[in-house]
């Protein structure tokens, strides 16, 4: 026990949130019968070892839908949550409840302070380090298999956000190391789920080039310049039309956004916060 009376969970409970929920209590995988049991512990794992409040728990767990008696129907489920987990793993505050969990027991969090301390570090060798320790917890999409539109609308897009430009400035990194070939599958891959993301053809483009594949690089770009005009209407923007001029009279194209404030983002993120 802490001197503060909540158990010391340090190596007691892991949360999973980066694909398939995946909770650990003690070595023990738990099973969970109710999906909105599995929500209200999501939530609760993002804000880990900080008090929610009953308001925020019942608008991300039931949304539109709120019950009757708020307050009554949170305790209930925390009540329910405890049962499954163990009573002392979740504290009872004056406004709402508390995950008794440190951020790097939940790996959403822990891929976060990583991503962070990737950005600080003070060489490329760090970085580098960094980024692979956090992409290695990327199980899938995060919340998956949750029926929560609160998760899917709020907390997925920047947990995704932040990944993709994990991996695209672990590319830039392969790239300047003299290692494109691993990426062109790799960035193709990603590209099929999201291919409006022009930062992610821009370096699909120079991998392409530099692993001796110009015609297929034109070609690549010649598809990505039509889908963008049939899904959204517009052109591709300045960095790929820099990165095509250069395919055109056969110059080694470069990926130079390294510090642009919009680092990774697509037309679509865009759009959507514009609106």
């Amino acid at each position: 026990m802490r001197a503060d009376g909540a158990t010391d969970v340090r190596r007691v409970l892991s949360v999973a949130v980066l694909g398939l929920l995946e909770v650990m209590v003690a070595g023990r995988l738990v099973v969970f019968t109710a999906g909105r049991l599995q929500t209200l512990l999501a939530v609760l794992a993002m804000s880990a070892g900080e008090t929610v409040s009953v308001d925020y728990l019942a608008t991300a767990v039931w949304e539109g839908s709120l019950p009757a008696d708020v307050r009554k129907t949170v305790q209930t489920y925390v009540t329910r949550l405890r049962a499954v987990l163990g009573t002392e793993l979740i504290g009872t505050r004056p406004n709402g409840y508390m995950l008794h969990a440190e951020p790097d027991q939940v790996d959403a969090l822990r891929f976060l302070r990583l991503l962070d301390a990737a950005d600080a570090a003070p060489d490329v060798r760090a970085e580098r380090i960094r980024l692979e320790e956090a992409l290695a917890l990327w199980r899938g999409m995060p919340f998956e298999g949750l029926r929560s539109g609160w998760l899917a609308d709020l907390e997925t897009p920047r947990l995704v956000e932040r990944y993709l430009g994990a991996v695209e400035r672990r590319a830039d990194l392969d790239l300047a190391a003299g290692r494109p070939g691993p990426l062109v599958g790799q960035l193709g891959e990603l590209l099929a789920r999201h291919p409006l993301r022009e930062s992610l053809w821009l370096r699909l483009l120079v991998a392409l080039h530099r692993s001796g594949r110009r015609a297929e690089a034109l070609e690549r770009y010649q598809a990505v310049r039509v889908h963008l005009a049939d899904e959204l209407g517009v052109d591709p923007g300045s960095d790929l039309q820099r990165v095509y001029a250069d395919l055109l009279a056969d110059r080694a194209p470069a990926v130079t956004c390294r510090g642009c404030p919009l680092r990774g983002r697509s037309i679509a993120v865009a759009q959507r916060r514009t609106r």
